[in-house]
């Protein structure tokens, strides 16, 4: 199985594809989608919108993670952060890819067997667990992959939630 795994955001966007057969994880593909403060905020929304249809396009994964939304302070990038979100949401459900979310302790859970692990920690082992030389690089790549990790090990525990609205 290939599973896409998003951590979202409008300034960099993360992703990560890893192959799932047998228990084992390969990973495909990784890196960021960015764009530029300076541009309209409509022609990012509309670059991480492209980003995300090429990856499609070249990759067809057959599902999607996605890390839900958590914010203490910041609203505003709160709602930029959302909307990018959104796209890409709408994007894969376009192509009927099945969408699941996870909290962040989820995927910390999923990926280091500790809810409350630490950055670093969950980094470690995504190297570990997809037998990487290093931690992969940029942070947000590095969250892409533990999202889609969190996704292949959803059958082994009871992670993440199959996103509300029901899109397949």
């Amino acid at each position: 199985m290939l599973i896409m795994g998003v951590d979202p955001g409008y300034a960099i966007c993360g992703y990560g594809l890893i192959e799932v057969r047998h228990n084992r994880f390969k990973p495909i593909d990784y890196g960021v989608i960015q764009t530029q403060a300076r541009v309209p905020f409509e022609q990012r929304l509309l670059a991480i919108h492209d980003g995300m249809k090429a990856l499609l396009n070249r990759y067809h994964p057959e599902v999607l993670a996605i890390e839900e939304l958590f914010f203490n302070h910041n609203t505003t990038t709160a709602m930029g952060t959302a909307q990018a979100r959104g796209v890409i949401v709408l994007t894969m459900a376009q192509a009927n890819i099945p969408i699941y979310e996870y909290k962040p302790s989820q995927v910390k859970n999923a990926v280091t067997g500790y809810g409350r692990a630490d950055k670093k920690q969950v980094q470690k082992m995504v190297q570990v667990l997809l037998n990487l030389p290093e931690i992969p690089q940029p942070d947000d790549a590095a969250d892409a992959l533990a999202v889609a990790i969190a996704q292949a090990n959803r059958g082994l525990g009871s992670y993440g939630q199959k996103l509300k609205g029901g899109y397949q």
